[in-house]
């Protein structure tokens, strides 16, 4: 019997054969162009223009209820995610995109310009609102981010993705919950409510300008900012001890140094840790630049694949992290985890495998 030859390209979702019996399209149907006016007299020609159709398409899913969650007295309030996805029949590796908003407020129409560059790259690029302070208070935030990425992953046949295959990245705040679920990948300490068949794990963490240790975020400026920080109006002490009004505890961040340890990335670091990438503005004067530094630090320290890029004269948010050299440096890291090219050779038939998962 006379064996053929093929060609397996394993994608993140699946395997597609291609040899000689592939069956051929279905021809489309003919189209008489301007048919209805080639002899209308005085016609005017129009200009054609010849594209080359290399640019994926994305579709929106807006408002989908990832979960819901208690809230001051109401048992079931909803969370909500905005999906982008690429407009390609594979399966495809997902990002969850986590914003900022000084832990006080999470507008999960952010941080669009990142996504789409995302999207159009081949991956399903998901954005979430998530409690915030005063309201709620460490780990109810981070609860809410793993379970968007639950979500992702329970729902991945549906929405086009694999599963195995799931990244998450966040700016300041959003850095922070991006460096807390990177950090606690492989755990389950801060799983909590929907989809808990899956994991939040993931497979690589993009972290820009984000803050770990809650105690020093004005290390890097002057004494008044510093104070600022150590009050109990500043926003992460609100995050770590909520507010006395709505049964937290008075203070600032120092108040409870325990809380504060709990809530630093740095503390959960293991082996099961993400793959992480950390960027951080050199002109950022509302999270210091040795925020990001320490986490590094800790990160190389305990083994964790990392890196860390100062961008020169980059503010906190901005124009600058919009720029296509940022935007690469992201994306060509997450291609490194979430899209890696494999080899596989040597099967009974002689089949030279090869893809992406």
């Amino acid at each position: 019997m006379m064996v053929k030859m093929a060609m397996t390209t394993v994608m993140a979702g699946g395997i597609m054969m291609m040899g000689q019996s592939a069956m051929a399209a279905p021809a489309q149907p003919q189209v008489h162009v301007d048919s209805a006016t080639k002899d209308m007299p005085g016609r005017v020609a129009s200009k054609v223009l010849a594209v080359k159709a290399d640019k994926t398409e994305v579709g929106l899913i807006s408002n989908v209820v990832y979960e819901q969650v208690p809230s001051r007295g109401y048992a079931n309030v909803p969370r909500q995610m905005d999906i982008l996805q690429p407009k390609t029949k594979e399966k495809k590796p997902a990002i969850l995109f986590v914003t900022g908003g000084g832990f006080i407020n999470a507008n999960k129409d952010n941080g669009i310009q990142l996504r789409m560059h995302l999207t159009e790259n081949g991956y399903v690029v998901g954005s979430i609102n998530y409690r915030v302070a005063p309201t709620a208070k460490f780990p109810e935030p981070l609860e809410d981010v793993k379970a968007a990425i639950r979500y992702l992953k329970a729902n991945a046949d549906r929405l086009g993705i694999d599963p195995a295959l799931v990244g998450i990245v966040g700016g300041s705040a959003g850095g922070y919950l991006t460096a807390m679920a990177g950090t606690t990948s492989g755990t389950t300490t801060f799983d909590k409510g929907e989809n808990l068949q899956v994991t939040s794990d993931v497979k690589a963490a993009v972290d820009l300008y984000g803050l770990s240790n809650l105690t020093q975020v004005g290390a890097d400026f002057s004494e008044e900012v510093q104070a600022k920080h150590r009050s109990a109006g500043a926003t992460e002490a609100l995050w770590v001890n909520g507010s006395p009004v709505f049964g937290g505890r008075d203070g600032g961040i120092l108040a409870d140094k325990q809380a504060a340890e709990a809530a630093n990335p740095i503390h959960y670091i293991s082996k099961t840790s993400a793959p992480m990438l950390l960027m951080h503005g050199t002109a950022d004067t509302v999270v210091s630049p040795s925020q990001t530094d320490l986490l590094y630090q800790a990160l190389q320290k305990g083994g964790i694949p990392s890196e860390r890029y100062l961008v020169t004269g980059a503010t906190h948010g901005g124009k600058y992290w919009v720029q296509e050299p940022v935007l690469k440096i992201i994306t060509d890291f997450f291609d490194q985890y979430l899209k890696k090219m494999i080899i596989v050779k040597g099967n009974a038939f002689g089949i030279r495998s090869c893809g992406k998962f």
